[in-house]
């Protein structure tokens, strides 16, 4: 069981308060380092996606006719030189000339050779009897640099571009001669020059070129997904067991006749944040803000930045929960009930002393070696620890702050995926949460499991808001069901639940029929669970009292409090 003391939290409750309240406008002021609430103000905003990855490019925008109408797909080049494979770079197939090979052991092993002229816009001078050509991008079309380079009897062209990204190869308008037979692929810059290198060194290079397909389902999805619905599970059950415990304790208190008992007010007291209307609709401006803010300077200097942000957050919410964890077992509880004044801290129990140099510690860890190939483990473990923590501390107090808030930010979340494109030229949220032009996978606040049986690696995502919003109507759905004794089929969680559980997997499955295309889970998952809770409450008749006073008043005469 899980204690609530009115009078002492630790200071991860405490601090994770005023954090929240600050980030999220719910109060004025509070005494504490301004820049800890951006922790709470990127969990919360900045992403909300779920990711696999991009390998398939449909371009509405790119000129698309017969004969120049292929997906934009990347494929793998691995290099050989002297027989010995030395390297693999990737490139882009073109929107014209046939599909590509999907199976390595299918695609043939071919001899490379460099053009002359360079730029391939004219017969080449030496001859070609099969081998992949390699030319530099300029002086004429894609698509009559490929020509020629069939007609001399090469069998591919690489394609170097004279910048450190891909570029998407297309038709012009007016080009006609659009019946190629040979692939073509466009190389970054450092690959053409690694190529042209080995070369010049009068070695035999050969390549490859295949393109692989992703597996339909990848066992990170469903891992992901495990994650997501129990980090859920659990935070509504703490929360809506310390709103049992404190409702108990206030029941105590009438009974043996005092008169500090305030309704909700004083369950809640300084734990606990309660959304308003007004936090809500508020929630898209400075969501926008924030997201902007980061989309400009996404940096590397900018992720170290929110590295710490989000490692002083994971700090905090680990030695929270570890805290109550530990509470639960009788040996820690006396620990956990004996207190100590820190300067600055105020009072801080023993057990709460003993588990911060942990939490501490495993967080410098993490940030230390969050670059090689586990370490995802170590910021799942901060991140869910985190989440867990922020949904005990802020509630929706009845269904209709839960509706404004969710129906924003699935508002938020559908324009900057998909709407922001005109404006920036690229999805803002996708940039964002995949940390381009950072050097690293991503800012930190996001779920993610490496993919484990893809070809092209890579992690599944997802982005802390799509727990975090949707997980706050889940947990208000489970404390109203306990506080009004209701069974769990005749109550609401179990619906709700099963709503986000089918919400997210409806949202795998779109982000796999858009071959690994960033989706923004909240398209699917709020009108799930939203709908549901509308619906059911209209039909059983709760509508009304879950919309204006949600939560029972505590106690209620009527509501049998313990457990049965």
């Amino acid at each position: 069981m899980i204690k609530k003391n009115n009078t002492h939290f630790t200071p991860s409750q405490n601090l994770i308060s005023k954090i929240c309240s600050i980030s999220l406008g719910f109060l004025n002021f509070m005494e504490f380092n301004c820049s800890i609430c951006v922790v709470i103000v990127v969990l919360l905003v900045c992403t909300s996606l779920v990711s696999g990855g991009d390998i398939v490019h449909q371009d509405s925008v790119a000129p698309s006719r017969p004969g120049c109408n292929n997906n934009f797909v990347l494929v793998k080049i691995p290099i050989w030189v002297d027989g010995i494979e030395v390297t693999e770079f990737v490139g882009v197939g073109a929107r014209f000339g046939p599909t590509l090979e999907s199976k390595e052991k299918r695609a043939n092993q071919t001899r490379l050779a460099f053009a002359d002229p360079p730029d391939c816009c004219s017969k080449p001078r030496n001859t070609l009897t099969g081998e992949a050509i390699l030319v530099h991008r300029g002086n004429c079309s894609f698509t009559t640099k490929t020509n020629v380079a069939e007609d001399a009897g090469a069998s591919a062209i690489l394609i170097i571009n004279n910048q450190t990204e891909l570029f998407k190869m297309v038709c012009e308008p007016d080009e006609a001669d659009l019946d190629i037979g040979i692939p073509a692929v466009m190389l970054p810059q450092h690959a053409g020059t690694s190529l042209i290198q080995f070369l010049g060194n009068s070695s035999s290079v050969s390549v490859q070129l295949y393109s692989p397909k992703r597996p339909t389902v990848d066992v990170a999805e469903v891992f992901l997904w495990l994650m997501a619905v129990a980090t859920i599970l659990c935070a509504s059950y703490w929360s809506a067991w310390r709103a049992r415990e404190a409702a108990i304790e206030q029941d105590k208190l009438l009974k043996d006749g005092s008169n500090e008992c305030n309704g909700t007010e004083m369950s809640r007291s300084g734990v606990v944040l309660e959304i308003s209307i007004i936090s809500a609709l508020l929630f898209v401006v400075v969501a926008s803000c924030f997201l902007i803010m980061l989309y400009k300077l996404m940096s590397s200097w900018f992720i170290e930045v929110l590295v710490v942000l989000f490692s002083i957050g994971g700090v905090e919410g680990l030695q929270t929960c570890l805290v109550a964890l530990l509470s639960c077992f009788r040996w820690f509880e006396r620990f956990g009930e004996s207190f100590v004044k820190i300067p600055f801290l105020g009072p801080v129990s023993y057990l709460t002393l003993a588990i911060s140099p942990f939490c501490i510690v495993f967080a410098v860890l993490w940030v230390v070696y969050r670059r090689i190939s586990f370490a995802w483990i170590g910021q799942d473990i901060l991140g869910i620890a985190l989440i867990i923590t922020v949904l005990q501390i802020v509630q929706v107090p009845n269904l209709k702050v839960g509706t404004v808030l969710l129906t924003c930010a699935l508002l938020y979340d559908l324009f900057w995926v998909f709407l922001s494109k005109p404006l920036f030229h690229k999805s803002v949220m996708i940039v964002v949460a995949r940390g381009d032009k950072s050097g690293e996978d991503g800012i930190p606040m996001l779920l993610k499991i490496p993919r484990m049986f893809d070809p092209w690696g890579g992690y599944s995502i997802i982005g802390f808001g799509d727990i975090i919003l949707p997980g706050l109507l889940v947990a208000f759905s489970l404390r109203y069901d306990w506080l009004c004794n209701k069974k769990l089929r005749e109550g609401y969680f179990l619906w709700a639940m099963f709503a986000y559980g089918l919400g997210l997997l409806t949202t795998y499955v779109a982000l796999n029929l858009m071959d690994g295309h960033g989706q923004p889970a909240l398209l699917y998952i709020v009108p799930f669970t939203l709908g549901t809770f509308l619906t059911l409450g209209k039909q059983r008749g709760d509508l009304k009292h879950l919309w204006t006073r949600g939560e029972p008043d505590r106690p209620c005469p009527h509501v049998r409090l313990q457990p049965e």
